[in-house]
């Protein structure tokens, strides 16, 4: 094995043959590069050193394949992150392995920036040796707004105090709250989530203070409610602003005294619980319009905390769409994809995201069931392609896009519109088919 520049603590083991300019941007950024290449006896790491393992996966080469699999047996615990490219080889067991286990992907040429940044990232989340304090779990972001967020949220968390989430719908308000529990005196016992607005309105006060048997019709039993159910914990009252205001009027009573009654009972019931509220709507304008109570408001108003909507994070996007892609292939045991092309970065970063994060996941994991390769591309994703990707289009020209148009109608009339004939003529898959019918607006219904 030889090395780029002098020992040091904190490391990046590349697996190939990185460049120059690759070996310097890490080296700048505080990551020297260690090779080891097909002859390495071994990668020289000593207790205490921060090392992030890189497959270098552009060429297939078996001498590196049997450099990596010493290093997944002597050194387990190390992560690792892969190059990759769309001819990536994925027969040796060993790459399979790797590709599995590793928590980060990138394409040739490699995004020194996005690297840098994922080497960051996994400092902070205790994954190196010697990396600092757990971050915060769900909270995925290297953008100024997240680290502002996740500040705000360490700061609040040990105040037993009332905190307002707000945001648009999707911006993982739930995910927040759920982190200002784990992050309390509170969190060993319940966190509690209620959505106010799935609540049917009649059964409001009974689902959040219980009730007591015969207090109204099918009341059979004594029911114990949310609240009561919380004690000692946190209670999570999503859509806050769907509360009816009969509820509302309980709920202040429970803010301001520390205790409830159930439906059909006056022995009021003591419960120390903390309450966590989120709305998407505009509380101020719900109170000037008598659908809010005001004092209600200022109560659940004294801590605020405001997720950002993903359109102002950036690069975070892109960060997400690898999370959300790797909890899907742990969850689904699927090899590939394992990444996403520059095309469809491009179009990710320059979409709107009116769905927040939860739109990017549905997405994300959608494209993972989709695509063909180990590259989710941007027609996967079924987000607008981008300028950069319109303009080589046209440099093909016209022709070229009716030829191919033309070539996939000729063959569904030939094969009389039979999806799987039509993928074996063509050497295509059954949904490439579908995808170039999409692509060109061939209504397969009306053809037929």
């Amino acid at each position: 094995m030889h090395t780029s520049g002098a020992a040091t603590r904190r490391c990046v083991v590349w697996f190939g043959q990185p460049d120059r300019a690759e070996q310097d941007a890490l080296a700048l950024a505080g990551w020297p590069v260690r090779v080891a290449d097909a002859g390495s006896d071994g990668v020289g790491i000593r207790n205490g050193d921060i090392v992030v393992a890189l497959a270098d996966l552009r060429v297939d080469d078996r001498g590196v394949h049997e450099a990596m699999e010493r290093m997944v047996a002597e050194h387990p615990g190390v992560p690792w992150i892969a190059l990759v490219s769309p001819e990536t080889p994925a027969r040796e067991p060993t790459v399979k392995r790797v590709l599995r286990d590793c928590i980060d992907f990138f394409t040739s040429p490699i995004d020194t920036e996005r690297l840098q940044q994922a080497l960051a990232r996994l400092s902070g989340s205790g994954r190196l040796r010697g990396g600092g304090p757990a971050d915060i779990a769900g909270m995925v972001g290297e953008s100024r707004v997240m680290h502002q967020l996740r500040a705000t949220i360490r700061k609040y968390a040990p105040v037993d105090l009332p905190v307002l989430i707000t945001g648009e719908t999707g911006t993982g308000k739930e995910v927040a709250a759920s982190a200002l529990h784990r992050l309390s005196a509170r969190a060993e016992r319940p966190f509690v989530p209620i959505n106010c607005g799935a609540l049917p309105p009649n059964l409001v006060q009974s689902e959040l203070f219980g009730h007591e048997r015969g207090a109204f019709t099918g009341a059979n039993a004594r029911r114990v409610g949310h609240i009561e159910s919380a004690s000692g914990g946190t209670v999570f009252l999503d859509e806050i602003g769907d509360l009816p205001l009969d509820a509302q009027t309980s709920l202040l009573r429970f803010l301001q005294e520390g205790t409830f009654e159930r439906l059909g009972s006056s022995q009021p019931i003591r419960a120390d619980v903390r309450v966590l509220a989120a709305t998407h709507v505009d509380l101020e304008k719900a109170v000037a319009e008598g659908r809010f109570r005001e004092d209600l408001y200022y109560r659940l108003n004294v801590l605020r905390l405001p997720m950002p909507p993903l359109r102002e994070r950036g690069g975070d996007v892109e960060l997400l769409a690898q999370f959300f892609l790797e909890q899907f292939r742990q969850q689904h045991r699927t090899g590939q994809p394992v990444s996403f092309s520059a095309s469809a970065r491009r179009a990710m970063r320059a979409f709107a995201w009116p769905g927040n994060v939860r739109e990017l996941l549905n997405r994300v994991q959608r494209a993972a069931v989709v695509a063909e390769g180990p590259l989710i591309d941007t027609a996967d994703l079924d987000l607008p392609a981008q300028p950069a990707e319109r303009s080589v289009a046209a440099g093909l020209g016209e022709a070229r896009i009716l030829a191919e148009r033309d070539a996939i109608l000729a063959c569904l009339r030939e094969t009389r519109f039979n999806i799987s004939e039509c993928a074996r003529r063509l050497r295509i898959s059954r949904v490439t088919v579908y995808r170039l019918c999409k692509k060109h607006r061939l209504a397969l219904d009306e053809l037929r």
